[in-house]
């Protein structure tokens, strides 16, 4: 386990980035939302790097318009594709204003050929919320097991979380295990008691109680585990 900085993550984020960009001649970046993400953002933001050979996106994506104040788009853009980072490449989940149930299955098979067509993931950067959820891997979603699936061929799933955060009350495109799991250097970061006391319940065996679980009980990529 690592002692979580946003520096010292950040650091991390950007070695993976510069070796992958010296092997392959680029390198695929995958995110996540939420608050606790920002700090590294800045801090990984202003560090030297090829960012003219970095491709960003996301983990997973409420289903909200473009520029919505709780899209995980908006926050990349507001606080990663800054300064230096500003050179990268940005590939969204979501691209239009017309979000509604009826575009939803829509919007998600866009997602899935855009994630497709970026190819394998080189560094993924995993939170994991007090529930034990990550990405959007919800326990209380209803395509849970769809979402888990290894044979699952789609790059991310539609999910509707049942019952819906009120905080948030909105379906979400997520990536799927099969897909996470594809990527080079898994990263997992969180802070504070009570998520630590979830990672070690999860770190016991794949449970649906805790879908981050399946991530951390697997042997496809080794997972970095950074806490504070």
């Amino acid at each position: 386990m690592n002692a979580y900085t946003p520096k010292a993550l950040a650091h991390r984020m950007a070695d993976l980035l510069g070796k992958a960009i010296q092997e392959r001649g680029h390198a695929l970046l995958c995110v996540s939302g939420g608050k606790s993400p920002i700090p590294v953002f800045q801090a990984l933001r202003d560090i030297p790097l090829a960012w003219d050979k970095v491709t960003i996106s996301l983990a997973d994506e409420r289903c909200v318009p473009v520029g919505h104040e709780h899209s995980n788009a908006l926050l990349v853009e507001t606080h990663l594709l800054q300064g230096l980072a500003a050179q990268a490449r940005w590939i969204r989940m979501i691209d239009t204003d017309k979000v509604d149930e009826a575009a939803l299955a829509a919007l998600a098979h866009q997602a899935h050929r855009a994630l497709a067509a970026l190819g394998r993931c080189d560094v993924l950067v995993l939170g994991m919320g007090e529930d034990g959820h990550t990405a959007s891997l919800f326990s209380h979603a209803t395509e849970l097991q769809q979402a888990l699936d290894l044979r699952n061929l789609l790059t991310c799933q539609l999910m509707h979380l049942n019952p819906a955060p009120p905080e948030a009350p909105y379906p979400r495109i997520t990536q799927t295990l099969a897909h996470l799991l594809q990527a080079r250097h898994i990263l997992l970061a969180l802070q504070g008691p009570a998520k630590l006391a979830v990672l070690n319940q999860a770190q016991q065996g794949a449970d649906t109680r805790w879908p981050v679980s399946f991530v951390l009980n697997q042997h496809t990529t080794p997972v970095e585990i950074w806490s504070a």
